[in-house]
């Protein structure tokens, strides 16, 4: 099986190239061809272990490339496409770069799909595509409801999809995950913002009262369940990833503290985002019962290995 990591300098990207290079699928991973633009999220020091496998090249492009992109794809090419501006603040503040990413990047890339004849494309989207969700859990069949350019832009690349299987049968899925944790995630996404802040002696900012839901997945469970989707996803299907492990804000600040043995939370309350969705569910029942996938990872022991990654064993990749 080859391959096409879009995205794949970026944090779950990254993740699972390393994984798909240590036993992630059932199948012989016999190449892998990774793109990304090396945007401000893009690290190559993230790819820095899976460069050293010969079947990994590594490819500074943008997924709205028309010349080179779809030489790198054929009939035994399996597309997964974690590029995407991912930032919901940076998306109110400008989304322009939204639309050329998610929406525009997609439809370039499911065209070279088509045209090549790819095996498979799978579309890794976000909860956020459900907005908002007061009671319950929002499963694959649950309107879409976006309240930010990001989820917006998500949402239109999700449908962009789907067309391409309907109107032309390209073999594709889409998957819809919590948030993630872990290594190599960028500085500006909330898990790491309460660790750096922390560990230099600073108050943690946190959006309105802190009192915003979200459901947290370590990002080796993520990356699992995306190996699951190619080797056994019925084509054309939607499938949520979660863990039903629901935080606040605050619990997140106060559960990093406890690790980190510091007696008082430090928080900031800032003002809210605008259009700030409260709570995000996923009922992921499908993905367990289709796919026989499930969280496996414990979300304090996980966290305290992130913590330890960040914090000790690479305090140089944080600082660059």
């Amino acid at each position: 099986m080859h391959l096409l990591v879009t995205g794949g300098a970026g944090f779950i990207g990254s993740n699972f190239v390393e994984l798909a290079l240590t036993g992630l699928f059932t199948r012989k991973v016999t190449s892998i061809d990774i793109v990304d633009s090396l945007t401000y999220a893009g690290n190559l020091e993230n790819l820095a272990q899976s460069l050293t496998d010969p079947r990994v090249k590594f490819h500074e492009l943008n997924i709205n490339d028309t010349q080179t992109l779809p030489a790198l794809v054929n009939e035994d090419t399996v597309v997964v496409n974690f590029a995407a501006e991912s930032h919901v603040d940076r998306s109110i503040s400008s989304s322009r770069d939204f639309v050329l990413t998610n929406i525009l990047g997609v439809e370039n890339l499911l065209s070279v799909c088509l045209e090549k004849g790819a095996s498979r494309y799978v579309q890794v989207s976000t909860d956020e595509v459900y907005g908002s969700i007061s009671t319950g859990s929002a499963n694959e069949d649950s309107p879409l409801v976006t309240n930010s350019p990001y989820s917006a832009s998500k949402a239109s690349a999700d449908l962009l999809t789907l067309s391409y299987f309907k109107t032309h049968d390209l073999p594709v899925n889409i998957t819809r995950c919590t948030n993630n944790f872990g290594k190599y995630q960028h500085e500006e996404k909330f898990i790491p913002v309460v660790i750096k802040s922390l560990l230099a002696g600073r108050s943690v900012p946190v959006y309105g009262t802190g009192r915003n839901i979200r459901e947290w997945i370590h990002v080796d469970d993520h990356c699992a369940g995306i190996a699951k989707v190619i080797e056994g996803g019925k084509i054309g299907e939607v499938y949520n990833f979660g863990t039903g492990n629901e935080k606040t804000n605050l619990d997140i600040v106060h559960e990093i503290s406890e690790i980190l043995e510091i007696e008082e939370d430090l928080v900031d309350f800032v003002k809210d985002r605008s259009g700030h969705d409260f709570r995000y569910s996923v009922d992921f029942n499908k993905s367990m019962r289709d796919l026989g996938w499930e969280p496996r990872s414990d979300f304090q022991t996980m966290l305290k290995e992130t913590l330890e990654w960040y914090k000790l064993a690479h305090s140089d990749w944080v600082r660059n």
